[in-house]
């Protein structure tokens, strides 16, 4: 309707001067005349100028009182001549009215205001409800009455957007549909000669491509293993998720007994609740240090049980890989120096805040050579921690099961302007190294880390479960930038 109304009419004269008043003198929707409007200017059939102007229009509240009268007349017509008391007024009148009336006509000196609420002046005009009606029928008031209705907040200013429109280059009395496909069906009907095919548009954007993000603990992730690899790292298989409890902790010369070898500290398989593959002689040289000592030890003095070594767990961390790597390497002869790392997911039965999850990464970095000792450690230490951004280190003694001795690592933070914990390191012990079959005089300096407190840092997440686990933001993933870890 509206498009055939539009055509018709500048095929006989020059121009639509208003789209709001050609609508309007036809009884069509202007927002449809609007759209037509747009659709017939991009194909070239009208050339629409914009014309725009400022008008006002009632708010709910405005409406309200263009309908039922503004509160102060409310007010003034809900007393009686002889006057009302106050609670009775208040009950006449909705509590909004009665409080804005109260307002307005005490203003306006209409009523004496008091326990006691009377007439002052015997009539009044609602000058308010006659100009929201001006305004709701599209004329004009005065800039002082705007502005009085505009504090207040019985009117609000509203854009007008219409059109000019004349004929274009490409006008016709009526639209012909234009083809956007060259089928069968036009060959066959011999009309292909006939058609007008659409412009191909080669501004027009495609939709945006759908794609996967790569989550922040991956990206520094990726940045902490190019690190390692340009130090000269290997990395160690960490597919194992599930491992015995001989590795995680009895290889490592952690007692049975020990308050992490706890079910409130780890997670213990049902099914399979074993394992059935150790290496018996290696076995035998771990039992006997734990209970009888040997190698400079005097070890711990209880009965081993092999029931509890053979126990499968899901790893508490990462350092179980390293024992295996170690023992493997131990195998090896003549010695080989290494230097391996691993960054893997580990699992600990810990309850969940914003600091912890039951599931996180850990970062290991060992080297394992002759002659090693505690400056070695300091000094990697200070050149791993430097790639990352951390300078200024400072190291506290420790204690832990299986290295000695052993060192937490700190790092001012300029941001907290503190020293944050950032690491635990150390030596690992002989009790551990040597019934692997390493040399004796072969060291191990090992350090770790959590992979999940460095990104929090770097990307500004004050809580874990932000970062990791079934909350977070899919948003978060998709409009993280790069790590730029390690780069000056």
């Amino acid at each position: 309707m509206a498009e055939e109304a539009i055509l018709e009419f500048l095929q006989d004269h020059e121009e639509i001067a208003n789209s709001g008043e050609f609508a309007a003198e036809r009884g069509l929707d202007h927002n449809e005349v609007v759209n037509v409007v747009k659709s017939l200017h991009g194909s070239r059939y009208v050339d629409a100028q914009d014309i725009k102007r400022e008008t006002w229009v009632l708010t709910e509240e405005g409406k309200t009182y263009a309908d039922a009268g503004s509160p102060e007349v409310q007010l003034f017509l809900a007393v009686p001549p002889e006057g009302i008391s106050r609670e009775e007024l208040q009950k006449r009148l909705d509590p909004s009215v009665f409080k804005i009336g109260c307002a307005q006509a005490g203003k306006n000196k209409w009523v004496e205001m008091g326990k006691q609420i009377s007439r002052k002046v015997q009539h009044v005009d609602d000058t308010v409800k006659d100009m929201l009606t001006q305004i709701k029928d599209g004329q004009g008031i005065d800039a002082d009455n705007i502005k009085a209705l505009k504090a207040r907040k019985l009117i609000t200013p509203q854009t007008w957007t219409g059109y000019s429109v004349k004929r274009g280059s490409d006008y016709a009395p009526k639209r012909k549909k234009a083809a956007t496909d060259f089928t069968r069906e036009n060959l066959q009907r011999g009309d292909w000669g006939d058609l007008e095919f659409k412009e191909y548009n080669f501004s027009a954007k495609g939709p945006p491509a759908e794609g996967g993000h790569v989550h922040p603990l991956l990206k520094v992730r990726q940045q902490l293993k190019n690190i390692f690899l340009y130090m000269g790292f290997e990395e160690m298989p960490t597919n194992n998720f599930v491992e015995s409890s001989f590795w995680n902790f009895d290889a490592l010369f952690q007692p049975q007994q020990h308050p992490a070898r706890d079910a409130h500290d780890t997670f213990f398989l049902k099914a399979p609740s074993t394992t059935r593959e150790l290496p018996e002689d290696y076995v035998e040289r771990v039992k006997r240090v734990h209970e009888m000592g040997g190698y400079q030890s005097r070890g711990y003095g209880y009965e081993w049980k092999r029931d509890e070594a053979n126990k499968n767990i899901l790893r508490t961390h990462t350092t179980a890989v390293s024992t295996r790597m170690l023992y493997l390497l131990a195998q090896k002869k003549p010695f080989e120096p290494k230097k391996y790392f691993s960054i893997d997911r580990v699992f600990r039965n810990e309850a969940v805040d914003r600091t912890h999850l039951a599931e996180f990464h850990q970062i290991e970095g060992l080297v394992c050579d002759r002659g090693l000792a505690l400056g070695d450690l300091i000094g990697v230490l200070h050149d791993f921690f430097s790639r990352i951004g951390m300078s200024k280190l400072r190291f506290k003694p420790t204690y832990n099961p299986y290295t000695e001795p052993s060192m937490e690592v700190f790092s001012y933070h300029e941001g907290f302007r503190k020293w944050v914990e950032v690491g635990n390191s150390g030596i690992f012990r002989p009790e551990m190294l040597l019934p692997m079959g390493l040399p004796e005089d072969a060291r191990v300096i090992a350090w770790g880390l959590s992979l999940e407190r460095p990104t929090m840092i770097l990307y500004g997440i004050d809580n874990i479960r932000d970062l990791f686990g079934h909350k977070v933001d899919l948003g978060l993933i998709k409009r993280n930038p790069i790590c730029r870890l390690g780069i000056n």
